[in-house]
């Protein structure tokens, strides 16, 4: 245990040193930071009047957007995306990395410490004149603290901290625009499941029917009623039905294998059981409000980036400007070891340097540049992804209008298919066809059923895609 004493000249230079480079502190070279401007219409194109201009808002709250579908089994794969999904898993370490770094830039504030004890022991040469101790070994014991403080005088370390503070609000809406990104691929496999399990459904029955058919072709070419010809067709058609059935197993397992990985789930451990009924698209009100582009992850993570790049020009500022560093130390010394603890062993330092570089060649202004260059690109970037932004809500926007239109004319050929279909089986039946007159009806009206079942299927996927577009839950 030891105290240590100072001159009073030489603590007020201290205190002052200190005193000044609080003082200092308090300047800063970072440029005042503003919101890149960007182009926003004032509504979308065949919409209501009375949309609004739209900014990135990643505070704004997320919910589980899929329950608008209200499919239970939806609920439940979305609900271990977050728990299970290694691209979500690795966003989350990301964000804890780019937290620490908030947390490295901040310890800038205060003074390194450092302690040690040593033990040395040292041969002088007998051969140097002019030393006491020419040709004898010394043993050195010595243990002492040191303090090194870098004031920040010119705001190098608080722009810093700000830049790394803009990076890890930036990873933190990356992991939200993954978090959508993948619920959204995951509604959109489950949906399109869903479709292969109708049209699995519809060929299963047309199969059957076929395979019916056949059998009383078969039964009447043995009575002679018929010749090969009908048969022949018949068998055609089965088949080839048949391929039609055989490849939505393919599809649908690779789609089930697809679900399986994006839930965190090994493939050959994953199933789903087979579920032809028909969901229906929500419908998304048209006057959606535009501040519901304030909700894309993407924009506030590229506007947030967009003020790291600002705080990296004032670190380059700073670089111009000297640097204050004050500097401590206090320990024990001695030479013996038995009196190397008590009083007459203290040792202390106190100083201070000022320190600027005056030619480096240009570096400094290189890199002045380059951060300058930088933020231009992240402005540039901000911009794309506000125009991609309202591109996106577009084109699916125009693709339900599109495809609400396209429903409703396919409704109308199934209608029509399914009515000569049946005509035609009356007049085959009558004798006043020829089967081939049958088998055409039948594809025919086949072909407009999966038609207008993989428009249902395209109006789910565009649902969710406007969904995502639109940054997550477009409802009150």
């Amino acid at each position: 245990m030891f105290s240590l004493s100072f001159s009073r000249p030489m603590v007020r230079r201290t205190l002052a040193a200190a005193i000044i480079g609080t003082l200092l502190s308090a300047c800063t070279t970072l440029p005042p930071y503003q919101r890149p401007s960007a182009e926003i219409p004032a509504q979308y194109a065949g919409t209501a009047a009375g949309w609004t201009q739209a900014a990135p808002a990643d505070a704004a709250p997320r919910g589980p957007w899929w329950t608008i579908f209200g499919d239970p089994v939806l609920n439940q794969l979305e609900a271990r995306i977050d728990v299970s999904n290694q691209t979500v898993l690795k966003a989350v370490a990301q964000v804890q990395q780019a937290r620490s770094m908030v947390d490295y830039q901040h310890a800038g504030f205060v003074p390194t410490v450092t302690a040690g004890v040593g033990v040395d022991r040292t041969r002088l040469s007998q051969n140097v004149e002019g030393k006491s101790l020419a040709g004898q070994t010394v043993p050195d014991y010595s243990a002492g603290v040191a303090a090194s403080w870098e004031p920040d005088l010119f705001g190098r370390i608080r722009d810093s901290v700000a830049g790394a503070k803009a990076d890890a609000q930036a990873s933190e809406a990356d992991l939200e625009g993954v978090r959508l990104s993948m619920s959204a691929d995951l509604a959109i496999d489950y949906f399109s499941l869903r479709s292969l399990d109708t049209q699995k459904k519809l060929l299963d029955d047309s199969v059957k029917a076929y395979a019916a058919a056949l059998n009383l072709l078969q039964q009447q070419l043995k009575n002679g009623a018929i010749d090969a010809s009908a048969v022949a067709q018949a068998t055609a058609q089965l088949e080839a039905t048949r391929t039609q059935d055989t490849d939505i197993d393919v599809t649908r397992s690779q789609m089930e294998h697809a679900i399986a990985t994006l839930i965190g789930e090994p493939a050959s451990t994953f199933t789903l059981p087979p579920n032809g009924s028909a969901v229906a698209a929500p419908i998304i009100p048209v006057g959606v409000p535009s501040q519901l582009l304030e909700r894309r992850p993407d924009i506030a993570a590229a506007e947030r980036r967009v003020a790291s790049a600002n705080a990296r020009i004032g670190v380059a500022h700073a670089a111009f400007y000297p640097n204050l560093v004050l500097s401590a130390s206090a320990g024990l010394e001695s030479t013996f070891f038995a009196p190397w603890l008590t009083a007459p062993s203290l040792f202390w330092s106190l100083g201070s340097q000022l320190a600027g570089t005056l030619f480096d060649g240009g570096q400094r202004k290189a890199t002045l540049h380059g951060a300058t260059a930088q933020y231009d690109g992240a402005v540039a970037d901000y911009r794309q992804s506000v125009l991609v932004a309202f591109q996106q809500v577009e084109d699916n926007l125009s693709a339900l209008h599109a495809l609400s239109d396209e429903a409703a004319s396919q409704q109308r050929a199934t209608t029509a298919a399914d009515l000569s279909l049946k005509l035609t089986t009356n007049r085959f039946n009558a004798g006043a066809v020829s089967y081939l007159d049958v088998v055409t009806a039948q594809t025919i009206a086949l072909t407009n059923e999966r038609t207008a079942d993989q428009i249902a299927a395209r109006q789910l996927e565009s649902s969710v895609l406007l969904v995502k577009a639109l940054g997550g839950t477009w409802g009150a």
